[in-house]
């Protein structure tokens, strides 16, 4: 883990590439529980975590230290832990989760219909309107350069428009900049904060 000096830089660096709108989540799911505290040190403010049970116990240690952000796949059967936790979820993709959710979310839209993500194919967006619905978030497929995850991230902007949704959780470390260029509010980003 680099020093909370440089960590700090680093996360200056990327909210300077995309602007003041746009709200740089740190993706934790490889850091550490005693490395959180370099986070800490270094003023990251919202964390991004995939999995409940490391929410859970990066939670108990670090409590208000952050503001809480679920990135990852949520269970059903994990959202009590999210509610008590998270001030927003970005990967909202099934009704049994959404009866169950008490914080707003992002409705995780799975634009090239990828079998091996998760979130739900556009036509199904309607059904969740109901819902505490801030926007939507995606994951582009693997692109070689962040120029091809483009027309995924104007895609997601333009569905938003259609249902009068503002909040974009788009872009990660490979092409954060590519997505804030096409409106996205929330960037998830690890490894250019966090390695060595």
């Amino acid at each position: 883990m680099p020093s909370p000096e440089l960590i700090r830089e680093r996360l200056a660096r990327v909210q300077e590439e995309i602007g003041p709108d746009v709200t740089v989540v740190a993706a934790t799911k490889y850091v550490s529980l005693r490395d959180m505290a370099a986070l800490a040190e270094a003023g990251v403010q919202i964390v991004g975590e995939n999995r409940a049970q490391d929410l859970e116990a990066k939670h108990a240690e670090y409590g208000d230290a952050f503001r809480w952000h679920f990135i990852g796949h949520l269970q059903s059967n994990k959202v009590k832990v999210v509610n008590g936790i998270c001030e927003l979820v970005h990967s909202l993709d099934s009704d049994s989760a959404a009866r169950r959710l008490e914080v707003p979310a992002l409705l995780q839209v799975n634009l090239a219909g990828e079998a091996s993500k998760s979130g739900v194919e556009p036509e199904e967006i309607p059904s969740y309107l109901d819902y505490d619905l801030r926007g939507f978030s995606t994951m582009p497929p693997a692109a070689s350069t962040p120029e091809q995850s483009r027309a995924w991230f104007a895609r997601l902007r333009e569905l938003a428009g259609q249902h009068g949704l503002r909040e974009l959780s788009m872009g990660t470390t490979q092409d954060y900049r590519v997505a804030a260029e096409e409106g996205a509010t929330f960037v998830r980003v690890g490894s250019i904060l966090f390695r060595d």
